[in-house]
């Protein structure tokens, strides 16, 4: 479903992603982790078709970007840090918005599933901007999901949630992965992710350093596994990874 080969991301000089490779089967749920400043980020931007490689190639459900970018797009599910959403609107005006550019049909019923999956139906005809930054997160979410895509790519999605949002946002990335859909999302919540993802991959230093299926650890070995595979990559500094360390605690 995603083929990744040799991928560089440059901004002048200085060289993020460096020659990455990665590959995710159709129905798999992919965590990526890593230090801060990996290349997490940059490298979903790019498969999210908003930013473009250095070099390298890039294909998802068939299609290479970026010539095939908007076939890509009409695949594709994105949360990102960015909510993607306009405040003066409400969240059933914003969820409108985007059913109608993909051409959705039923349009009014998957609008207030949607809602209700989110926890956002009693708010419905508020104006997105009256939201709190953890509701805009919910609707951002609700957006990415709408037209069932192939594909889903989560950006820390966790961020910016209470706990109650959190369950919720489980709840949705247990029924995307029901679906058969394929998911691939960064996060510092190792607990969280170690009850969601099907395979973890660790991002350190531009490249993917390690690689585990869900099966082949146990639930608390996690860390572990993380904490290995970088302090593998000879050029990982050590401050840096102590100061990561203390976050995924």
């Amino acid at each position: 479903m995603i083929v990744v080969r040799k991928l560089v991301k440059r901004f002048g000089l200085k060289a993020v992603l460096r020659g990455l490779d990665f590959n995710v089967e159709a129905g798999e749920f992919v965590a990526l982790l890593g230090p801060n400043g990996a290349g997490k980020t940059t490298f979903l931007r790019i498969l999210a078709t908003l930013s473009r490689a250095t070099l390298g190639e890039v294909s998802i459900a068939g299609f290479a970007l970026p010539a095939q970018a908007a076939a890509v797009r009409r695949r594709l599910g994105v949360v990102t840090h960015l909510p993607l959403l306009y405040g003066d609107l409400t969240a059933e005006e914003n969820l409108r918005f985007y059913g109608r550019l993909y051409g959705l049909d039923s349009l009014n019923k998957k609008v207030a599933e949607v809602l209700k999956l989110v926890g956002l139906f009693e708010r419905r005809f508020d104006l997105v901007r009256t939201f709190s930054r953890g509701m805009q997160q919910r609707l951002a979410i609700g957006r990415a999901v709408l037209h069932d895509p192939e594909v889903i790519l989560f950006d820390e999605p966790h961020t910016g949630l209470d706990q109650e949002a959190c369950a919720m946002l489980d709840n949705v990335l247990r029924e995307v992965a029901a679906r058969g859909r394929t998911v691939v999302m960064t996060s510092h919540d190792l607990m969280r992710v170690s009850e969601l993802a099907s395979r973890f991959d660790v991002l350190s230093n531009g490249v993917i350093v390690a690689s585990v299926k869900r099966e082949q650890l146990q639930p608390d070995q996690l860390l572990a596994f993380y904490r290995q595979a970088v302090q593998q990559d000879s050029s990982s500094n050590p401050i840096h990874l102590a100061q990561e360390e203390n976050q995924l605690r």
